[in-house]
């Protein structure tokens, strides 16, 4: 029984992940003094994220709207592991530069990086490229590290 619920539910995230695409399409305003310009393409490597302090709040609103559309299908705001590995705590263990490559360059780093690869191996799904743009990324590490308690 278990089994089937959880092919139930899965087949129910991947359907509302689908559905209403144009609605999610749309994207938050790039700022250009927190994003580098190589960070502005899919598939370039993220070497380096400004981080503000205090949080910016406008980001932070930015990052929990994606995260409600795109994330938390698969992620909970806990430890606790849904599909993917829950969040708490993740702004603590990894560098903003390592979750934004794993947002929005995962292909990359599930070929390149070793960590990415335990998680694989952990969670035994292959986490799907949502195409999240830069600025959404950038507003999901605000929201990321409002949820591991940052001010």
């Amino acid at each position: 029984m278990k089994k089937h619920s959880l092919i139930l539910w899965l087949l129910a995230a991947l359907l509302w992940n689908c559905s209403g695409a144009e609605k999610r399409a749309e994207t938050a305003e790039t700022d250009d003094s927190v994003l580098q310009k190589q960070d502005e393409v899919h598939g370039v490597e993220v070497k380096k994220v400004e981080l503000s302090n205090p949080l910016d709040q406008a980001m932070v609103k930015t990052g929990q709207e994606v995260y409600d559309m795109k994330c938390s299908s698969c992620h909970k705001l806990t430890e606790e592991r849904l599909v993917g590995p829950g969040w708490s705590g993740i702004t603590k263990k990894r560098s903003p530069e390592w979750i934004t490559n794993m947002i929005t360059n995962v292909e990359m780093m599930l070929e390149t990086d070793p960590e990415a690869q335990k998680l694989l191996e952990e969670c035994l799904v292959r986490m799907p490229n949502q195409n999240v743009e830069p600025a959404q990324a950038r507003g999901l590490i605000e929201f990321m590290r409002k949820n591991d308690g940052e001010k």
